[in-house]
């Protein structure tokens, strides 16, 4: 077994992939902790897919992909954070229309570049293959940004997480705290696009820190907990894909998907059987 992994992980690509794939865990148990808690996993989604139509717009024009897509899911975080302040059925209304749009725009403008048109399922579903060095240094700048931010504004990120009056009421303004999440989320939206892709970063963002959540209300745990579970699909993901030569961003979310619906069963089983035991004393 572990001369098989050697093997696998012999080749510079799974190096690379594996080197992302423990980065990229880490921003899942940070900035996914705070989008579960927070309760906004549909706002990630809309800024999650509004990214698509800086990378279409950047292809048309010619530049760097990364770079719409961080323009587009900078702004549509900016954007849905200023509208939710007003009222949450405008939020909500705001979500669906960048969420669609900004999957049209990007469908748009790839249609309409001339010459050979690039892979769109790489940028939805991710492609270890064409992780580059520059790749990794984007993702290690990216990471340890958003652990220096976690950790110099982590007691105003709890605040605002679980209790927002609470927040204002010690003179934090959780207006600003709140926005900085969402473009932490933009961000790291940004950096992962290539590893899992548009579509699927934001199951991986959600996914570990829930499974998390069933098991402690403490932050500060379902960090570690969410981390460390993603490090395990990931490693799990790039192996399976590997050998089967699938989709590493999909084998990835396939199997914390797969832990989630588990988690939920287990946890369901046991309190039926818990009841069980209580209503049928011995």
């Amino acid at each position: 077994m572990i001369d098989y992994l050697l093997e696998i992980f012999g080749y510079t690509f799974m190096r690379n992939a594996l080197f992302a794939g423990l980065m990229a865990s880490v921003i899942f148990g940070l900035v996914g902790t705070f989008v579960v808690v927070k309760r906004i996993v549909f706002i990630s989604g809309g800024i999650s897919h509004a990214s698509f139509g800086g990378v279409g717009m950047a292809v048309f024009l010619g530049l760097n992909p990364l770079l719409g897509a961080a323009v587009f899911a900078v702004a549509s975080a900016l954007g849905i954070g200023a509208i939710g302040r007003q009222t949450i059925q405008r939020e909500d209304t705001a979500i669906g229309i960048v969420w669609a749009v900004g999957m049209a725009l990007g469908a748009f403008f790839i249609s309409i570049t001339p010459g050979y048109p690039i892979s769109i399922s790489s940028f939805l579903f991710g492609n270890i293959i064409m992780l580059r060095t520059s790749d990794l240094y984007l993702m290690l700048f990216t990471t340890l940004s958003i652990v220096v931010v976690t950790v110099l504004l982590y007691p105003r990120l709890q605040a605002v997480c679980f209790d927002e009056e609470f927040s204002r009421s010690v003179g934090a303004s959780s207006h600003a705290i709140y926005l900085t999440l969402l473009v932490m989320v933009a961000l790291s939206v940004v950096v992962l696009i290539r590893f899992v892709g548009i579509i699927l970063v934001i199951a991986m963002l959600a996914i570990p820190a829930s499974i998390a959540g069933e098991f402690t209300y403490d932050l500060k745990k379902i960090i570690i907990v969410s981390t460390s579970l993603s490090v395990l699909f990931v490693f799990m993901g790039l192996v399976i894909s590997f050998a089967r030569d699938s989709i590493a961003g999909a084998t990835i979310v396939m199997l914390a998907g797969s832990a989630f619906l588990l988690v939920m069963v287990a946890k369901k089983i046991f309190r039926h059987y818990r009841h069980g035991k209580k209503t049928h004393p011995a």
